[in-house]
């Protein structure tokens, strides 16, 4: 702890910081991996292995409930995973304790490869430990730095996210390649043997962080003051507002960062539909993807590394858009806002699902259309992504004072489990012969572009009413 702090006097990067980037750059390419080809091997291994045309389609909506499922649980833990963090343990134990976790459901899933009930039991764990250690690790960075050499802070996140993307473009290469040569043990057991690195990675970091103490159970919370709001709601306030009533009890601060989620959460009731469509990409594209002619360049790339694209898309269109087209349309009279941007991002999805829905319907008439299709509708969609992802983290940030700033990261995260959610149920409802099983085919990505279209449609409507409070130059 001592060498932190004489490093931070002197403005110095903190010596803890190779740990954490060489942890996330492990954790990621074990995460996404798995991802890459789990809907493909769960079709082929579980529910289709005679590639039977028949069950194809059930085979497929089976296999994309169970990934939607995966992700659902991956996105609900970073709220567990932070108030254990913040309240209980701190972050440095939870990550420590849960990567174990973690590692022991990549080895799980890896020896279950012959295994349904135990593969899941694996997905289940490493969702929970994944999600769980999310909140706590970004978080961890800030925490290495002071006031001395917080202007280093900003690079330290850069090189934080690139590793990120890095293990995503290396494992969406190289994990299809494996398993499509030595097949799912290995190919499984690499990102086990990866988050085993990352987890001795961390360890071997444990004297260089600074590790700041758990607050304990928080008085003055969102849910605390929401649940006592709900109650002078149905109860007899002798003429006094909800709010009023509940400034007897709370901080006039408090309650302005409760009423300040809920401004956000307006525009975050839209973000659910965003996720429901874009993690289709890792999943039901995917599977689109091998009934595709996937030739480019006179290579044939498999069918599970086509989803690489999406952070080579993503990396490559963030400096576009931040300094040329979002100056550009500022220059012809157009205002660049968080809810524009938003709006446009929801349009763009929408335009990359069509593009999704015409190519399936080629593939429907008996076709194999060219995997270029997909490779535009995965560009659009990285467009869409910083539009609306970016931007609502941004959002967040902005328009949320201090105190609340950790709760929107969380609720944030809460859409994308919930987006989730919706198409696991969806797929199940398919697989089961339930409401949804009709939509099959090219009509299930058109039923998607409806529900977008009818959410699109009612957030042109409220996005000119929802009321913006900025806190970026107040004093907090």
């Amino acid at each position: 702890m001592s060498d932190i702090q004489n490093d931070s006097k002197k403005g110095k990067m903190p010596k803890s910081v190779p740990y954490i980037i060489g942890n996330e750059a492990a954790e990621r390419f074990s995460f996404y991996g798995i991802r890459s080809i789990m809907s493909t091997f769960l079709v082929a291994q579980f529910f289709n292995p005679a590639a039977n045309p028949a069950l194809q389609n059930m085979a497929e909506a089976r296999a994309n409930e169970l990934v939607h499922l995966f992700v659902t649980f991956a996105y609900f833990m970073p709220l567990v995973g932070g108030i254990l963090a913040d309240w209980f343990f701190g972050k440095y134990k939870v990550i420590l304790y849960v990567s174990i976790l973690y590692a022991i459901g990549n080895v799980v899933l890896a020896l279950s490869t012959g295994n349904l009930s135990m593969f899941t039991v694996g997905l289940i764990v490493i969702a929970v430990a994944a999600g769980g250690i999310k909140s706590c690790v970004s978080a961890n960075v800030g925490d290495q730095f002071d006031t001395s050499n917080q202007h280093l802070m900003s690079k330290v996140y850069g090189w934080f996210y690139f590793s990120i993307n890095t293990g995503s473009v290396l494992s969406t290469l190289l994990i299809p390649i494996i398993y499509n040569k030595y097949g799912p043990e290995l190919a499984f057991g690499i990102p086990g043997v990866l988050m085993c690195l990352a987890t001795i990675i961390f360890w071997l970091g444990r004297k260089k962080y600074v590790r700041v103490p758990p607050t304990g159970i928080k008085k003055e919370n969102f849910m605390g003051i929401s649940a006592y709001a709900i109650k002078q709601l149905l109860s007899n306030r002798n003429g006094q507002t909800v709010w009023e009533a509940v400034g007897k009890k709370y901080s006039a601060e408090a309650i302005d960062g409760v009423q300040a989620v809920y401004r956000i959460l307006m525009v975050f009731a839209f973000t659910p539909i965003f996720w429901a469509l874009w993690d289709q990409n890792l999943s039901e594209w995917v599977l689109q993807a091998t009934k595709l002619d996937r030739h480019l360049f006179g290579y044939e790339l498999l069918p599970e590394q086509i989803q690489t694209f999406n952070p080579l898309f993503l990396v490559s269109m963030i400096p576009v858009c931040t300094y040329v087209i979002f100056p550009l349309v500022e220059k012809m009279g157009i205002k660049v806002t968080p809810l524009r941007k938003i709006g446009a991002g929801l349009f763009l999805t929408g335009v990359s699902f069509v593009i999704i829905a015409l190519i399936q319907e080629g593939i429907d008439a008996g076709g194999k259309p060219t995997v270029w299709w997909q490779v535009l509708a995965y560009f659009i969609l990285a467009v869409a992504e910083i539009l609306v992802s970016i931007t609502c983290l941004e959002y967040a940030y902005t328009q949320s004072p201090k105190s609340m700033k950790s709760t929107m990261s969380a609720l944030y995260l809460l859409g994308i489990s919930a987006g989730n959610l919706f198409v696991s149920l969806v797929n199940g409802s398919i697989a089961d012969g339930g409401f949804f099983s009709k939509f099959t085919g090219a009509s299930y990505f058109w039923l998607f572009i409806g529900i977008l279209a009818a959410f699109f449609v009612l957030y042109l409507l409220m996005a000119k009413r929802l009321p913006e409070k900025s806190y970026v130059e107040s004093a907090e």
